[in-house]
C-alpha cells in the first residue's frame, strides 16, 4: 500500500499555506505562488491544474505544475530535424490540426520548473508518485491528446528516463544558452576585456549603433501604459521564432512586477518617443534569467536592438552580481558570441492512447534538434 496520496488543485490560490511551508520550495521565484498565479490570472485561455504529493501524515513533499493548452501541432513539428515523411505521418496522429496538449511544466519557462521534491524525501518515490499522478490526471482530462514533461537537464536524466516506464518517450529540445559570470567581472567593460578582440568589437559595435535609444526601466504603472505595444513587440518576436507552444498576455507582467518590484525587470528601448523593443528579466537566487523580449525588426539592422538586448543582459547579470545569465533558447549561435554554452535539455512526450503512443514512439526517435555553429568568444 502507497505511503503517499496525490491532491489536485485548480487554482494555486486553493493549495493551503501549510503546505508551501512544508515543501519549503519558494526560495526558488518560480515555484512561489504568486508568480504562479500572475501567469494563471492573465491568461484564461490556459487550464492550470498543480499537483501535491502528501505523506501519510498529511504533509506535502512533492509539487507539480501542469497547464492544458490547444496548439497546432505544426507549432512543434516545425523545428525539429526529421523527414517530411516522417513529419507529416506525425502530424497525422494528432488529426493534423490542432492538439490539446497537456504540459507539465511552464510552458513559458525554458528549465526544470514543472516538479519540485522536497529535501531528504526519496527522489525516486516522489517521482514516482508525480508520474501516477499525472497518469491519473491524463486519464480524468477529457478530449486531450498527449502529455509533455518539460525540461531536464543531463544530470536529472538518471532519474527522469523512468518516465520511459509510463510510455513516454524522451526527445532533446532546444538548449538553455547559459553565460557563467565570472567574480572578477565588476562591471561591462570588464566583461569585454575578458573577450577576443572580434568579439569585443561586436559587443562595442551594438552600443554605438543603438546610441540614440533611450532606455527606461518599468514600472508596474508603466508596464500597463504600453502594455498594448510591448504585447505587439512580443507577438512580433515570437512570429520569427522557431517555437512557441501560446502566446503570452503581458497582463502578467503587471502582476509580475507588483509582485516582486525589482526582482522582476523590464526595459524598454525607445526611438524619440516610439517603444521599439524590450526586454524582461528575472533574477531568481544566482541566476538571471532572460525572459521574453520584444522589437521593431524594420528598426533593428539600423538601431542594433537586439544586440543591444544582449548586451544588456550582461550588463544586468553583473549589475546583480548574478552567477549565470540564462538566455533561454532559440537564436542560440548568436547567444553564443557572448559566450553563452548550451544547456542541453530532454522532454518526454505520450499520445495518451496506448496504440496510437505505441506508433508514436519510433517517430520521436528520428527526432534530432538543428544544429548550430558554436562561437568560442573568450580569450584562452
Amino acid at each position: 500500500m502507497s505511503n503517499t496520496n496525490a491532491l489536485f488543485f485548480n487554482a494555486v490560490n486553493d493549495i493551503p499555506q501549510e503546505y508551501w511551508q512544508q515543501l519549503q520550495c519558494t526560495e526558488n521565484t518560480y515555484y512561489t505562488p504568486e508568480f504562479l498565479h500572475a501567469y494563471e490570472i492573465a491568461n484564461d485561455d490556459i487550464v492550470c491544474r498543480y499537483i501535491v504529493i502528501v505523506n501519510k501524515k498529511q504533509e506535502a513533499t512533492a509539487f507539480a505544475i501542469t497547464q492544458l493548452v490547444t496548439i497546432p501541432i505544426e507549432t512543434i513539428t516545425q523545428n525539429i530535424k526529421i523527414s517530411d515523411t516522417f513529419k507529416k505521418r506525425l502530424n497525422g496522429l494528432f488529426c493534423n490540426s490542432t492538439a490539446r496538449i497537456l504540459f507539465c511544466g511552464n510552458i513559458f519557462l525554458s528549465g526544470e520548473y514543472g516538479t519540485f521534491i522536497k529535501d531528504g524525501e526519496d527522489i525516486n518515490i516522489m517521482f514516482h508518485a508525480l508520474a501516477k499522478a499525472l497518469k491519473k490526471l491524463m486519464k480524468n482530462t477529457k478530449r486531450l491528446q498527449a502529455v509533455f514533461v518539460k525540461d531536464f537537464k543531463k544530470s536529472s536524466l538518471t532519474l527522469t528516463d523512468q518516465l520511459q516506464d509510463y510510455k513516454y518517450a524522451p526527445m532533446k529540445v532546444e538548449p538553455n544558452m547559459i553565460i557563467t559570470l565570472q567574480p572578477e567581472w565588476k562591471s561591462f567593460d570588464d566583461y569585454k576585456n575578458a573577450l577576443k578582440s572580434k568579439y569585443r568589437v561586436k559587443a562595442n559595435k551594438a552600443d554605438k549603433k543603438s546610441k540614440n535609444l533611450i532606455v527606461k526601466q518599468f514600472t508596474a504603472q508603466e508596464i500597463e501604459n504600453h502594455k498594448s505595444e510591448l504585447q505587439a513587440l512580443y507577438e512580433n518576436t515570437i512570429a520569427n521564432a522557431n517555437f512557441n507552444a501560446q502566446v503570452l498576455n503581458l497582463n502578467t507582467y503587471t502582476h509580475l512586477k507588483a509582485s516582486y518590484g525589482d526582482q522582476f525587470i523590464v526595459k524598454g528601448y525607445f526611438l524619440e518617443d516610439k517603444l521599439i523593443g524590450f526586454l524582461s528579466a528575472m533574477v531568481n537566487q544566482e541566476n538571471l534569467d532572460a525572459h521574453f523580449i520584444g522589437l521593431d525588426y524594420s528598426m533593428n539592422k539600423e538601431y542594433a536592438i537586439y544586440p543591444r538586448i544582449l548586451n544588456d543582459y550582461v550588463r544586468l547579470g553583473i549589475q546583480h552580481q548574478a552567477t549565470r545569465i540564462n538566455l533561454g533558447r532559440t537564436a542560440s549561435e548568436i547567444k553564443s558570441t557572448l559566450g553563452a554554452k548550451p544547456q542541453d535539455l530532454t522532454c518526454y512526450i505520450r499520445h495518451k492512447k496506448p496504440l496510437l503512443n505505441a506508433a508514436m514512439r519510433p517517430f520521436i526517435k528520428n527526432i534530432k534538434i538543428k544544429s548550430f555553429k558554436e562561437h568560442k568568444p573568450f580569450k584562452e
